[in-house]
């Protein structure tokens, strides 16, 4: 679905031509923020913010590392399947799949109604990215037509492949090149508006069974060169989500101290990951370095952009989780409550929510309020939640 960002070698690309780019670069947004997202997420963001105004931005709201293993034995992958992370994408976004259509191999031709399709198809046989001809993998673009009938393409991934860069453009294709893009077929889908986007500002921290089982998946696979070229992609996806993760909470007024930082460690990692498995390629000896700090830098996430400290003295960070889970709640953004706007005045807000807003805030810090501190005057403000959040915070073992 992707490939890693860091330094490649160059390779001759021999396959044809790109179709001519019909319509200038202007045309793709300019707060597309496709440097930061991958090839499946970028093309569903582009149609959310050009045709329903939503920031792309909204894809970094949940930072959760959960990994997952596509058959007994096989090394674990932080990259989700092909259809679930296209659900998951749109659902982020505010967006519905209304359909699903299968093109047939050999024909582009897109479903007869109006409008623009969001398409998954090989590319491999895309000959406007530079995997064309070079790597089987998902990738996504948008298909529509333009006033003549022709065939329009419009894919916004960005990205320096070891086949040289991906770049956003829109080009326009003959029935014949479009059909030669697509001898296998593809998967088109759908979109409707579906209200605002799903989640809030939310971090799921990594347990520490979770990252070390994770590392000696890694650690322990016997072919190093098969494990060290996986790494290297996975360390290119964390890196890149937790890039994405950073830039949402700028952009959201929603602090976490040494994030930027911590974002440069990660980019870092994935080089080191890379270099480590060039090396193992030419039968030179595997660096010990990346794999340990793997596991600092996933235990690392949940301190930068999760949680208070351990003694529950960091006010802010504190204040921020509790921000974070009321607005989740309340489908208001923690930027809003963090400036005072009181929970009252919320559409919605009311007994219910309360308890809602009571729970998850327990379950985020681990904590259990004290019974006499559930009143009225503590959880119809930012201010009293904190307080309270605080104490039972100090008084947990």
């Amino acid at each position: 679905m992707t490939a890693p960002a860091v330094p490649q070698p160059a390779v001759p690309d021999l396959a044809p031509a790109a179709p001519e780019t019909a319509v200038p670069e202007t045309a793709v947004p300019q707060d597309l923020h496709a440097e930061l997202l991958d090839c499946l997420q970028v093309n569903l963001a582009w149609l959310a913010r050009s045709e329903h105004g939503v920031s792309p931005l909204a894809l970094g709201a949940r930072l959760e590392f959960a990994p997952r293993e596509d058959a007994p034995g096989a090394l674990p992958t932080v990259e989700p399947a092909t259809g679930t992370h296209v659900q998951h994408t749109a659902a982020a976004l505010g967006l519905l799949v209304t359909s699903r259509v299968t093109l047939p191999p050999s024909t582009g031709t897109p479903p007869a109604d109006p409008g623009t399709v969001y398409v998954v198809a090989d590319a491999f046989h895309l000959p406007w990215v530079p995997y064309h001809g070079h790597a089987h993998m998902d990738h996504s673009f948008l298909l529509g037509r333009d006033a003549a009938g022709r065939a329009v393409v419009r894919d916004g991934y960005h990205n320096d492949t070891p086949y040289g860069p991906a770049r956003p453009g829109t080009w326009t294709l003959t029935e014949a090149e479009l059909a030669a893009a697509l001898p296998d077929g593809a998967r088109a889908f759908r979109v409707a508006p579906a209200g605002p986007p799903r989640d809030a500002t939310a971090v799921v921290p990594a347990t520490p069974a979770a990252v070390e089982a994770y590392v000696r998946a890694y650690r322990e696979h016997p072919d190093r060169e098969a494990a060290l070229a996986r790494l290297t992609l996975e360390t290119w996806l964390l890196a890149r989500a937790r890039r994405l993760h950073a830039a949402h909470r700028a952009a959201a007024g929603i602090p976490a101290p040494g994030a930027e930082e911590h974002v440069a460690s990660w980019g870092k990692l994935a080089e080191q990951t890379f270099l480590a498995h060039r090396r193992v390629q030419r039968g030179r000896p595997e660096p010990a370095g990346p794999l340990g700090r793997l596991a600092e830098l996933l235990h690392a996430d949940t301190r930068v952009f999760a949680a208070p400290d351990a003694g529950g003295g960091d006010d802010g960070a504190l204040r921020t989780v509790v921000a974070e889970e009321a607005a989740a709640v309340l489908r208001v953004t923690a930027a809003e409550l963090l400036a005072g706007r009181p929970l009252t005045e919320v559409p919605g807000f009311g007994s219910f929510r309360m308890v809602d807003i009571v729970e998850r805030v327990e379950e985020r810090l681990r904590v259990e309020f004290d019974a006499d501190d559930l009143v009225p005057e503590n959880l119809h403000d930012l201010d009293g939640l904190c307080r309270i959040a605080a104490r039972a915070h100090r008084e947990t073992p």
